[in-house]
């Protein structure tokens, strides 16, 4: 885990830091901004529990998903309490309703964007979900055979750029792949990995809202990794459950 926070550009000391203040292991819930007579929402484990066991499902049973959906509607149409927020690609084979078992609506704030790049408009996305929507749980989630990662990847070997915005998009993408010094088997899925883990560092060192809640055990933020073939998702932080 370590290891791969420093490919990622995190010193272990700086690593240590922002893990010790809670970033990975706030466990404490939302309670308090439960409304009288409803159900508090789920604690920042709770949360994780549902999405470990979610992703589960959808690997033993893809067809199992969520229904109900004209029910749900109704039930959701004038206020929303979701309790997850994942933070992933845009790629069309990535759909985290689906792949954490099947959740319906209302239940996921999502944010995406090619290569689940953590910019200004995603940091503002999460201060709001955290803040005013209560979500406990934020996860950065990249995936395999990414096609952000894969430019990345080419513009640091060959040393090259692509043209237009998508070239600065995944600056921080080829600054992880020019650092790693093995790019034989497996050098694409370590970079998607290590910019996950990057991609945390940076909504707590970038945004001190979110940071804030993590430090009082109100929200966990965790890296994650989607494989394509098998359909699970791999937690980055092995102290998570499941």
């Amino acid at each position: 885990m370590c290891q791969q926070c420093i490919s990622a550009g995190v010193s272990r000391r700086s690593f240590m830091r922002f893990a010790g203040a809670g970033l990975l292991s706030a466990s404490a819930g939302f309670a308090g901004h439960a409304l009288a007579g409803e159900d508090p929402p789920p604690s920042p484990d709770e949360a994780l529990h549902r999405l470990v066991y979610g992703n589960k499902r959808f690997v033993q049973d893809a067809e199992a998903g969520a229904a109900g959906f004209i029910e749900r509607r109704a039930e959701i149409a004038k206020v929303q309490k979701p309790w997850s927020i994942v933070l992933t690609c845009s790629d069309s084979r990535v759909v985290p309703e689906l792949i954490f078992g099947g959740v319906t609506l209302g239940e996921m704030f999502v944010a995406r964007n090619a290569g689940n790049v953590v910019d200004t408009d995603v940091l503002g996305t999460i201060e709001y979900g955290v803040e005013h929507l209560h979500v406990p749980l934020v996860v950065v989630m990249a995936h395999k055979r990414c096609g952000a990662v894969a430019a990345g990847c080419d513009a640091a070997l060959k040393g090259t750029k692509p043209e237009g915005n998508i070239g600065h998009m995944i600056e921080g993408i080829v600054e992880i792949a020019t650092k790693d010094r093995d790019r034989r088997e497996g050098f694409p899925e370590r970079v998607a990995r290590a910019h996950a883990l990057r991609g945390v560092k940076r909504i707590f060192l970038e945004s001190a809202i979110t940071a804030h809640l993590v430090r009082a055990g109100r929200v966990k933020v965790v890296p994650a990794y989607y494989d394509l073939d098998s359909g699970e998702v791999e937690f980055l932080d092995k102290s998570l459950p499941g």
